[in-house]
């Protein structure tokens, strides 16, 4: 057995997935996607810009962002573009078709749609971090047509409708809350009208 096809089986064993890659040629000299911490699920991708035209996305504004970089992933897999959560916090800018999917017989190159959601200009510069890259596994499902489908607690509900057991129970709560009894103003704290001052519509 060669070297190879052992250290294959080994990264097979260990869950890991060979994704081949492209470097283009804007993208040279820029690190590859790689996982920050052991635990990481999404490897980092970098913007690809040249360093002398950052790109400035202006707030409610979109931009397709260069990688600078083309995948080959497996059959049966995707890679998930997802957004940074630092750069969502701190500055509102997201990936805007999140989680934007990329097809295992995928040949271009990967490119991130940013959006600014933000209140202030968000400047973009050559090797930044702008997105995360989820390869998972994908499930593909056969349709088969039939003439009904079983009938479950849900039914057809749907767009919020199990969230609306909690709201109705809250608004019978309320209703049924017992209303507080105002007391009646008794003859000393009532206004009394002085005999000898007739009102000025009675002069």
């Amino acid at each position: 057995m060669t070297q190879r096809r052992k250290a294959s089986q080994r990264t097979a064993a260990a869950g890991n997935v060979r994704v081949g890659v492209v470097r283009l040629e804007h993208a040279a000299g820029l690190p590859l996607p790689a996982y920050q911490t052991e635990g990481a699920a999404g490897l980092d991708l970098v913007a690809a810009l040249d360093v002398q035209s950052p790109m400035t996305l202006a707030p409610g504004a979109r931009a397709l962002v260069p990688t600078g970089l083309i995948i080959e992933l497996p059959p049966g897999y995707e890679a998930q573009v997802r957004p940074r959560s630092g750069l969502a916090l701190n500055h509102g800018v997201t990936v805007l078709n999140s989680p934007g999917t990329i097809d295992s017989d995928y040949r271009g190159e990967v490119r991130v749609i940013l959006a600014n959601l933000g209140q202030a200009p968000f400047d973009i510069r050559r090797g930044e971090r702008i997105a995360q890259l989820v390869v998972s596994p994908v499930t593909r499902a056969k349709f088969v047509e039939t003439n009904e489908v079983s009938n479950t607690a849900r039914g057809n509900g749907g767009f919020g409708s199990t969230g609306k057991s909690a709201a109705i129970e809250n608004s019978r709560s309320r209703k049924a809350a017992p209303k507080k009894k105002s007391m009646p103003r008794t003859a000393a704290t009532s206004k009394k009208t002085r005999p000898g001052k007739a009102s000025a519509r009675n002069r």
